[in-house]
């Protein structure tokens, strides 16, 4: 899983160790304890090596933050092996489903209360939890945007919205 210290990547690799996936997770340096700590089996760092030229083999690939092609991790997969990943260009996504034995999956799965109510069920049972990095004040949504996008964050950021009563 590559991104496993985001946003994303902190609730994918605990979801996937709660249906007993074997996880690696890719992170940075900085990262790499807390990766460990959520449940990864593995943790590769990307500042010491390039998960892509390993030989590593996957049934699922999951790029959270749309840093890799299909093309360049289609020899980790497995021969019934997904690359999943949160932005890819559909042509060349559709073209590789149909034509290869190996799939791409793009975008967001549809919102289904079931679900929803299962994942409340994990998160208020601690089976998985929330990685909060900083809390900001709404006023400071502008600071708090740029910490997100200087990819430093570990996890999510919390925006308080107020301390009082909301009308």
């Amino acid at each position: 899983m590559y991104g496993a210290s985001g946003s994303v990547g902190t609730y994918a690799v605990q979801l996937a160790k709660c249906f007993g996936s074997e996880v690696a997770g890719v992170c940075s340096t900085r990262n790499v304890e807390l990766v460990r700590s959520i449940g990864a089996d593995e943790v590769i760092d990307y500042n010491r090596e390039d998960f892509t030229k390993g030989n590593g083999r996957f049934d699922i690939i999951f790029d959270t933050v749309a840093k890799y092609s299909f093309s360049s991790c289609k020899n980790l997969l497995t021969d019934k092996g997904l690359f999943l990943t949160v932005d890819w260009p559909f042509i060349q996504a559709l073209w590789t489903s149909l034509f290869g034995r190996k799939k791409v999956i793009i975008g967001m799965a549809p919102d289904r209360m079931e679900d929803l109510v299962y994942l409340k069920d994990l998160v208020q049972s601690r089976i998985i939890y929330p990685v909060i990095d900083k809390s900001y004040p709404i006023e400071e949504v502008v600071e708090a945007y740029k910490y997100v996008e200087s990819g430093r964050k570990k996890g999510n950021i919390v925006l308080k919205v107020s301390e009082g009563e909301i009308d």
